[in-house]
Parts: C-alpha cells; sequence; structure tokens
C-alpha cells in the first residue's frame, strides 16, 4: 500500500492527531439548500464529512452531488460507495468521476439490502462487496489498472475506508472481515454508532492486533424515542439503561443528548483510537457544542 498522502483527513490520521469526521443526511429531493446549512454547521468543527448513499435502500440525493457541493464550501468530503446498487462497472466509473472533480476519500461498502428502504421490490446488485470494492480501489490508485487490468494513464488519487459493526455478537466474523478488508488495502475505518462503553473496549481489545485507525461512530439520542427505534431495529445497538434513564427523566433534552455525546467522544479519545466519526442524525448545529464540552481540543 502506497505510503502518499491525497487528503487532509488521512493528514490528520496519519499524524496521530485526534481526528474527528462527520456526516451529510443528503435530503430526499434537489433541496440543495439543505445540504448547504448542515456544511455550514459541521465544517469548522470536523476534518472531512461522509455523505450516505441511499442508506437502508431509501432514495435520497446520490452521494456524488453532496460531495461537491461541500468541497465547494470548503470541507472535505469522504465519499461512500456501496455495491448494492451498483455493478463493477458502475462502481469504478464512480470512483474515477469522483476523483475527477477532487474528492480524496471514499468509504468502501457493501450496502443494506433493498429490502430495508421504502423500495423493497428493487432488484439489488451486489457484484461486488466491500472486499473486492476495497481492492479494486486500491489497484486503480495504487497500479494504475482498472479491475480488468486496463492501465490508467491519469488514475484516481484518493484513500479509502470501510465500514465496521462492533456492537455485533460474536464479534469474530466482523473482525475477520476486517481483516480482509485491510489486506485488500483499507486505510481506515469508522464504525456504526456505539453508546455502550463496554463495546467500545471490546473493539479495542479484539482490534489491538491490527494497525488501522479505526473511528468509532456516534449518533446522538436526540430521545427516548430514538433510542428504543435503534434497540428494535438497528442489528447490534446496545444502550445502557442509565443512558436511558437521563432521556426518560431528562427536562431538557437536547443539553442531555450534547452532554452524553460529549462524555462519549471524551471516552472514545481516552481509550486510544484514533479519532470519531459523528453522525449528527439532526444535531448538526450542536456539533460543535459536543466536542467543546468533551474536553478533546
Amino acid at each position: 500500500m502506497a505510503d502518499r498522502l491525497f487528503s487532509k483527513f488521512m493528514e490528520s490520521v496519519k499524524s496521530r492527531e485526534f481526528t474527528i469526521s462527520g456526516e451529510i443526511d443528503p435530503p430526499k429531493d434537489v433541496n440543495r439548500e439543505a445540504v448547504e446549512e448542515q456544511v455550514s454547521c459541521l465544517k469548522d468543527h470536523v476534518v472531512a464529512a461522509n455523505v450516505t448513499d441511499n442508506p437502508i435502500g431509501d432514495v435520497i440525493m446520490n452521494t456524488f452531488a453532496p460531495c461537491v457541493i461541500m468541497q465547494e464550501m470548503g470541507l472535505e468530503a469522504i465519499y461512500q460507495a456501496t455495491c448494492r446498487d451498483r455493478n463493477r462497472i458502475a462502481l469504478q466509473s464512480d470512483i474515477i468521476g469522483a476523483a475527477a472533480v477532487g474528492i480524496k476519500n471514499v468509504l468502501a461498502l457493501t450496502g443494506d439490502h433493498t429490502r430495508m428502504g421504502n423500495h423493497p421490490q428493487a432488484k439489488p446488485v451486489f457484484d461486488f462487496d466491500s472486499v473486492l470494492l476495497t481492492q479494486t480501489i486500491r489497484k486503480m490508485v495504487d497500479e494504475g489498472k482498472n479491475w480488468a487490468g486496463l492501465e490508467l494513464e491519469h488514475p484516481p488519487k484518493l484513500h479509502v475506508g470501510v465500514g465496521l459493526s462492533p456492537g455485533l455478537d460474536p464479534l469474530e466474523p466482523e473482525i475477520i472481515k476486517l481483516e480482509k478488508k485491510i489486506e485488500a488495502g483499507a486505510e481506515f475505518a469508522q464504525t456504526q454508532c456505539v453508546y455502550d462503553v463496554r463495546i467500545l473496549e471490546r473493539l479495542k481489545e479484539e482490534t489491538s492486533h491490527l494497525e488501522i485507525p479505526i473511528l468509532p461512530g456516534l449518533a446522538p439520542l436526540r430521545s427516548i424515542g430514538m433510542a428504543k427505534f435503534m434497540l428494535k431495529y438497528v442489528p447490534g445497538i446496545s444502550i445502557p439503561d442509565e443512558m436511558l434513564k437521563q432521556l426518560e427523566t431528562s427536562k431538557d433534552l437536547k443539553e442531555t443528548t450534547i452532554d452524553m455525546t460529549a462524555e462519549l467522544i471524551r471516552t472514545v479519545k481516552e481509550m486510544g483510537f484514533a479519532g470519531v466519526h459523528i453522525m449528527p442524525v439532526g444535531m448538526d448545529a450542536q456539533v460543535g457544542e459536543m466536542i467543546k464540552r468533551s474536553g478533546v481540543r
């Protein structure tokens, strides 16, 4: 794997600075202002931000457009590429196009099945999985060749990361898959959201033999209703009883959520992770305050 650095995000990670990434949720229509508003809230507080790619199979603005908008506004993008909706031709074409407009980071994901979203009748593709997609991107970047072995006169210059679900039990299959992704050339990993310190401790222990930088994901719990929804429908989610009680008895949910998220950010840093990935879920305007209260900067 090449040691070249193309992005501010990877420069931060490689410098061993505690790196904070954010996330943009594209709208379900052509509302560019919704993207701009999120970027405005995040750009002074995070090094880079992901753009979700039709999560759970719902139809939203494609990830490419918000990436371009946010980079125009001065926030570095992490382009999410999922294998659910595209075959190997389309995936490679998207990577080339993303690099051509200055995108320097990509997160390679297999993707949720179409039956989870609002178009359950849609036919999933899954021509590649995240391991093969990671291998393909590295081949394009490091060897200047596409998957078919054809030379790229002007190859893309970008970094590739992968996802990780630390709350699954047993965790061993997820770690084995992460090892395969690293072997394929993954340079960083971002996790699904975590609320339970015990899961963070287990993740730290189970990945101690791996050198890849890991950024645990945090999604602020805005209400007890959101917490119960995630417990019921999101695999691998564990929320401590104390946290649920705080939400149930809170007299100011926004302040409670900010404080809980700040505490988790602080815990992630104290445990020695490379950084944290914050998924604001509608609390973009409060991300700066969460980071401030955490004391990590």
